[in-house]
């Protein structure tokens, strides 16, 4: 995918030009890469999104998301157009059945979508006027009900997207969703952050641990002003107005960042929302991401720190990246990408033999390392999924004319 957008400079014998490309890498599964054969691609490969689409992206027809989910992938064009594909075993792509998703199929919504959050189970997404809809799996007496925020259902399955009636009803608008296995955390535009969904872990932040049917708030948090919410596989972060991060849910791999060193088991949990402390007292956090399990965040200072997957328990600041200043993070299952001001992308963490690091044949980096690859590229927008990854690039040319 390549789109150009020209605009004329003050002096008429100069043009800028300015091209937008895609690049995908890791494992491609049931079509997650699109135009790439299933199988492992270890480092960044140019994808043109617009042949894959069928559609012509220029300036008019942008791509407003990109995004990499645990098993799946979508993109939300600007017109508000959402495609997905992958993994759909449980009718989490909201295709309306639960066979895998081969090429990317543009969901039938009357409304356009502004977010989406790909889940293992199921997926939710938002709408241009901030109304929510969920689709896929909504548990069970064992794993927990209730994740799709509607209740009990008549069967196990929701597979098209179907608004959340609640959220209407109660005239809350949604700015930002995300989902683990179980449990949904949204985000409204009135910093409010509600839970739905299984209870165990302290998933859903309000101490009880039974299951909830119906998103209700984190009481905890209420007037915190949050302004953006992340979660992982059975944990969430909530950062707030002022920069302190907010934690709750499962702590095993120490993926909540609280130090609680040898009480770290299969069974540390929080079940109310706690501050991040440690290293990050009296630091403000700008960007936070979460993982499968584990997180990571950038300072107002550009500093990245990273935490979980049983390597750190409290936020670890990565000290080969001060020489630079981070401005957005990413984090799959067991790696990171951070992005530079320069437009520069790092990875870190463990791949294995998923390629998701994007450095050939390299299977760990104990310390975030340039993707080579992209060197030449200005990244401008990043997602991280369990195994494969992708970001949006921008060159610039300027040609002199006399």
């Amino acid at each position: 995918m390549s789109v150009t957008r020209v605009s004329s400079s003050p002096s008429p014998s100069s043009t800028t030009t300015r091209s937008v490309s895609s690049y995908m890498w890791g494992t491609s599964k049931e079509g997650t890469i699109p135009q790439l054969t299933d199988g492992v691609h270890d480092h960044p490969k140019p994808i043109d999104l617009g042949k894959a689409l069928g559609v012509e992206l220029n300036d008019e027809l942008s791509i407003q998301q990109l995004e990499c989910g645990p098993t799946g992938t979508a993109v939300v064009l600007s017109d508000g157009s959402c495609y997905t594909v992958g993994s759909n075993k449980n009718g989490q792509l909201g295709q309306g059945h639960k066979e895998a998703v081969l090429q990317p199929t543009k969901l039938k919504l009357e409304q356009g979508v502004s977010h989406i959050c790909l889940g293992s189970q199921f997926s939710a997404l938002i709408d241009a006027q901030g109304d929510l809809y969920t689709a896929g799996y909504n548990g069970s007496m064992v794993s927990g009900l209730g994740c799709l925020g509607h209740g009990v259902l008549a069967g196990d399955y929701e597979m098209d997207f179907r608004l959340v009636d609640s959220l209407v009803e109660d005239g809350c608008t949604a700015q930002k969703v995300t989902v683990g296995d179980t449990h949904m955390t949204v985000l409204t535009t009135e910093g409010e952050v509600l839970t739905t969904g299984a209870g165990g872990y302290g998933r859903l932040g309000n101490l009880e641990t039974v299951d909830q049917l119906f998103l209700e708030p984190v009481e905890l948090i209420c007037g915190e002003n949050v302004v953006d919410i992340t979660g992982g596989l059975a944990f969430t972060l909530a950062l707030t107005k002022d920069g302190i991060l907010h934690g709750w849910g499962r702590n095993d791999k120490g993926q909540l960042g609280m130090g609680m060193g040898l009480a770290v088991d299969m069974y540390a949990m929080e079940a109310l929302p706690r501050p991040l402390e440690a290293q990050l007292e009296g630091r403000v956090v700008t960007k936070v991401s979460a993982g499968h399990s584990h997180a990571a965040c950038v300072t107002s200072n550009g500093e990245l720190f990273v935490w979980g997957s049983g390597n750190h328990l409290e936020p670890e600041l990565m000290t080969s990246l001060l020489h630079t200043r981070c401005v957005d993070v990413a984090c799959g299952q067991g790696y990171t990408l951070a992005l530079d001001e320069d437009g520069k992308l790092y990875s870190v963490g463990r791949g294995g033999s998923t390629g998701v690091l994007g450095q050939a044949s390299v299977k760990k980096l104990p310390h975030p390392a340039l993707m080579d690859a992209l060197v030449d590229q200005k990244t401008t927008q990043i997602s991280a999924g369990w195994n494969h990854a992708a970001c949006l690039v921008e060159d610039t040319t300027t040609t002199t004319t006399t």
